[in-house]
């Protein structure tokens, strides 16, 4: 009897351990797989963290196009925008109403549907080339991130690479507006003093680049534009003027071209001069002495074609390093960052056989880094 009892309380103790191990090795496999499901959960929350994080995505410069049809010059630009890999530009493209950038009419990609749908017809020395402005600017605000807006025409070419470009303009809050007195020429109107008076009266380049205050208050605008419109209109003088005897004109018709005074003007006009570096950043020749073609001394700025187009050229325009504006006998020394710099980024006039050649000299430097200041 002593036996069995003996061996039934053995079989208890055997039985109590066996279930206190199968107890402990269930709380252990349960606290392994919580500590799995745990890290299982952590790493696709760290995941779900990481995908869901914003790239933070860098300002861009809304590269704006006034054209009369297609961009003969894409091809130079397709080059230029392979230098950007951080998405930090924009493209609109003004051209005449109707016209479509597709795979017929442009060899770039980055041109392709880049054309705006509310395009006007815009006439040389009419108020319809600033209303094309005013319009470009409207779409480019529309994307916030865009934070300058630069100008070009389709005879422009890029005089460095993007990372110089983008580089040398974002450096600086300002824009960048060539503005002077205009005292000489006689395109201020009186009929538009007292809103715009005489003191506010600026002249310079159309080809300017503006930052996004600036931009802004352009689109605004329905005080200033409006007398631009009535105002500010070009004489019928003929088209190579400098060719022939112009008798003085008792008309009191005033030669006023609209896109050379409307931006200066309307920043001078709100006290913004403060804001902007008063030099474009696009070079422009008027006049070459020694030249003997009718073409180079009329109303429009001097054409490079091929045999123009030399690496001597585009050096001469980049070791450019001052502008002197005779009518407020001011010299601006061009600098960027407060250090020596060129003035000029972009250039034109070009014809498409005077870009390609440059290009496929490496005359602009598109490719390869350049060597700056900045």
């Amino acid at each position: 009897m002593g036996l069995k009892l003996m061996r039934r309380s053995n079989s208890q103790k055997s039985q109590q351990r066996w279930k206190i191990k199968v107890f402990v090795m269930i709380l252990l496999g349960f606290f392994f797989g919580t500590l799995v499901i745990m890290e299982t959960q952590y790493s696709r929350i760290r995941m779900l963290a990481l995908l869901s994080t914003p790239t933070v995505q860098k300002p861009k410069i809304a590269f704006l196009f006034i054209a009369r049809n297609r961009l003969p010059l894409d091809i130079v630009w397709d080059a230029f925008f392979q230098g950007d890999e951080e998405n930090k530009f924009s493209i609109l493209v003004h051209s005449r109403p109707g016209f479509l950038l597709n795979k017929v009419t442009t060899r770039s990609a980055y041109f392709l549907n880049r054309q705006i749908n509310d395009s006007i017809q815009v006439d040389w020395g009419e108020a319809s080339m600033i209303q094309a402005e005013r319009i470009l600017l409207q779409h480019a605000l529309m994307d916030p991130l865009n934070e300058r807006f630069v100008f070009l025409s389709d005879s422009c070419i890029p005089l460095y690479n993007f990372s110089y470009t983008y580089d040398y303009i974002m450096s600086t809050p300002n824009s960048f507006v060539d503005s002077f007195a205009d005292t000489k020429e006689g395109r201020y109107n009186p009929k538009m003093d007292p809103l715009i008076p005489v003191q506010s009266w600026r002249k310079g380049s159309q080809w300017a680049v503006l930052n996004r205050k600036h931009a802004d208050i352009v689109v605004k605008d329905e005080r200033l534009f409006p007398m631009f419109q009535l105002h500010c209109k070009k004489k019928p003088l003929p088209e190579f003027w400098r060719d022939q005897y112009v008798p003085p004109d008792t008309s009191k018709i005033h030669n006023c071209i609209p896109d050379e005074h409307y931006v200066q003007t309307l920043l001078a006009h709100g006290g913004l001069e403060g804001e902007i570096t008063r030099r474009t950043l696009t070079h422009t020749a008027w006049l070459i002495l020694s030249s003997k073609e009718r073409e180079r001394k009329g109303w429009h700025p001097v054409t490079y074609k091929l045999a123009d187009a030399t690496p001597m050229l585009i050096q001469s325009i980049k070791d450019i390093d001052n502008i002197y504006y005779e009518t407020e006998y001011r010299r601006e020394w061009c600098t960027s960052k407060e250090k020596p710099a060129p003035c000029f980024l972009f250039a034109r006039k070009f014809t498409r056989p005077a870009a390609l050649r440059l290009l496929n000299m490496s005359a602009l430097g598109l490719y390869h880094e350049e060597t700056s200041n900045i």
